[in-house]
């Protein structure tokens, strides 16, 4: 709002929100206005910012301190459209462009360009590309909290393209910065019978894309971007072949659950999968007590949702390859059912048998493997 003072909103009956803006809540349609504001920076990262806001504040300078020409649009109150700075041009073309050089002096908006180009499908600007790789050279990224990251990073895996919200990233050399994990899996090589489109990098943006089309389940998208980390750290010797990867997956999963503070449900669920999605794809290969280690390594006869979350990752895996998109894939029906013949194993008669202790665990165990068992074998013999 031009024109009005913090005193004026309270009189009203506004309420504030926020530490950092004057931003107020309408007493009844509970509607956002915040004051016009300039900011001068004063120090690192997002919050490294001292802001002003006065009635003299005139609107084209509350303007000139977004971060895109898109978001520096006004309308005043007889329709009028206010647009300084082409905004209204640059989103007729789908372009990100940033307003003015200050653009710099806040790290998030390099994340929230990257997410509004996954969210709209638009192109960054080749000048605001140049200046998000004089920030990254800066070392401005550096001061981002982790909190703003893993904010945009899952509003950005909620998009129905998340893909490029990297390749964005990547585009501007921030990838390495932000995601170092993620960075390195471009360019790494595996088996084309397996992989037709070869590079690492590649595959993991088609199974995110995959993953949007399978489920809103942030926990299921993520865990779909960090099932292949471990491919990044490869040995050359052993390319295009990627034995073990597993291990290393689950590492970089953990380190970068851990940095990013990432909820520990989905930081979970993306551990889980990185250890076992290859035993989804290797399901008829496997014998019934390494698929019922998998079920409890996944706790699924308690958490079942964790099990079809896994199962869905492995599904968006599966169909992040070329020409695999709409692929027949038995797999993952099989692997269902042999977890529900597993989970209706009637533990009473064994009970009833006097069975106890380390006898009961093994009996049950063997009656889950038989169920099992004859799941695989009416696959196998189709």
């Amino acid at each position: 709002m031009v024109g009005a003072t913090t005193d004026y909103m309270l009189e009203k009956g506004y309420k504030p929100v926020g530490k950092d803006f004057p931003v107020f809540l309408h007493p009844k349609t509970q509607e956002e206005y915040a004051l016009a504001r300039t900011e001068r920076k004063s120090g690192h990262g997002y919050q490294g910012f001292t802001v002003y806001a006065s009635p003299e504040v005139t609107l084209e300078e509350d303007l000139a301190r977004r971060d895109l020409t898109i978001n520096a649009i006004a309308e005043s109150v007889d329709g009028n459209i206010i647009d300084p700075f082409n905004g209204i041009k640059d989103l007729e073309k789908g372009i990100l462009r940033h307003v003015s050089p200050a653009f710099v002096e806040d790290p998030v908006r390099v994340l929230r360009i990257a997410r509004f180009a996954a969210r709209f499908n638009f192109a960054i600007a080749g000048e605001t590309q140049q200046l998000i790789r004089q920030m990254v050279s800066s070392g401005e990224l550096e001061h981002l909290v982790a909190e703003r990251v893993w904010q945009e990073l899952s509003k950005a895996l909620q998009t129905d393209q998340p893909s490029v919200f990297f390749t964005s990233l990547r585009q501007v050399d921030a990838l390495s910065s932000l995601f170092p994990e993620v960075d390195r899996l471009f360019g790494v090589p595996q088996i084309p019978k397996w992989h037709p489109e070869v590079d690492t990098g590649i595959h993991v943006m088609m199974v995110i894309d995959q993953a949007a089309k399978l489920t809103d389940d942030l926990a299921v998208r993520f865990s779909a971007l960090c099932h292949d980390l471990g491919k990044g750290l490869t040995p050359k010797d052993i390319l295009p072949s990627h034995a073990g990867h597993e291990a290393s997956s689950i590492a970089l999963t953990e380190k970068l659950c851990q940095r990013l503070r990432v909820p520990k449900v989905i930081a979970t669920l993306a551990a889980k999968v990185a250890e076992y999605h290859t035993d989804v794809h290797l399901l008829f290969e496997l014998d019934a007590a390494r698929v019922l280690d998998v079920i409890e390594g996944l706790d699924s006869f308690r958490r079942p949702q964790r099990f079809e979350q896994f199962l869905l990752a492995g599904e968006a895996d599966f169909r992040g390859r070329p020409g695999y998109e709409t692929a027949d894939y038995p797999e993952k029906k099989a692997f269902s059912e042999c977890f529900q013949q597993a989970a209706q194993v009637d533990v009473k008669p064994l009970l009833e048998e006097g069975l106890a202790g380390e006898q009961i665990k093994q009996a049950i165990r063997q009656h889950r493997c038989d169920a099992i068992e004859g799941v695989l074998s009416t696959y196998r013999t189709r």
